[in-house]
């Protein structure tokens, strides 16, 4: 594991997957791999259980990873890879409530197709995002807007304060290629912009398209 997403989702964190993916720390697991993947459910069976886990099972054949389920996990990651470098993506934190209220509204009730496997795992990812970030956050779980810039602004302080400025790149995804190929040591694609995915839109079509027909399309290739 090269690189450990700590952002919450709806802060561009699909976004810093196809530019990870792009700068070669990829492939970079996000919970579309998990959706896209049903299998990968028996991976996080223990990690949900609070059990010890073998973290190189659980992201086996990935070299970063952001987005929930795996940023719920940033501090255990940073213990487990000290090498490893972390980002944190931000965002206006009323912004980000809207993008979360909105993107709740996506979500079937059902599971189209093979992602009803799924389904057995929300409530033990929402009672770990709780651990993480205190009562009131829950995938499909109405939030008041005081409350969730709370969560958010809290979740940031925490990040900031565990670990050092070396290891730590703060990024928003209107700062460009900049910052992050700064921290990363790489440098940025030759006249290629950074990538700005809409998560709600692509999502809504990777449900309706599975919906349709079974099929695993995730926004990073319904993207076009």
């Amino acid at each position: 594991m090269k690189i450990i997403g700590a952002g919450l989702p709806r802060t561009g964190t699909s976004s810093l997957k196809a530019a990870l993916d792009r700068l070669g720390f990829g492939p970079c697991y996000h919970m579309f791999e998990l959706m896209r993947h049903p299998e990968h459910v028996e991976r996080w069976r223990a990690v949900f259980g609070q059990e010890s886990p073998d973290w190189g099972d659980v992201f086996a054949g990935y070299r970063s990873a952001v987005d929930f389920p795996a940023a719920i996990y940033w501090r255990e990651l940073a213990e487990a890879y000290p090498e490893a470098k972390v980002v944190l993506t931000v965002r206006d934190p009323r912004r980000w409530y809207e993008s979360v209220s909105t993107g709740m509204a996506t979500v079937p009730d059902r599971m189209p197709g093979r992602m009803g496997q799924l389904a057995e795992l929300v409530p033990h990812l929402n009672d770990a995002a709780r651990r993480m970030l205190g009562d009131g956050f829950g995938l499909g779980v109405p939030m008041d807007e005081e409350k969730a810039v709370e969560i958010f602004e809290r979740h940031v302080e925490h990040v900031r304060s565990a670990l050092p400025a070396d290891r730590l790149l703060v990024f928003a995804a209107t700062d460009g290629w900049g910052p992050l190929c700064e921290f990363l040591g790489v440098d940025p694609p030759a006249g290629e912009p950074y990538p700005h995915l809409n998560d709600a839109e692509t999502l809504r079509r990777m449900f309706t398209t599975m919906a349709e027909s079974d099929e695993l399309v995730t926004p990073f290739e319904a993207r076009d």
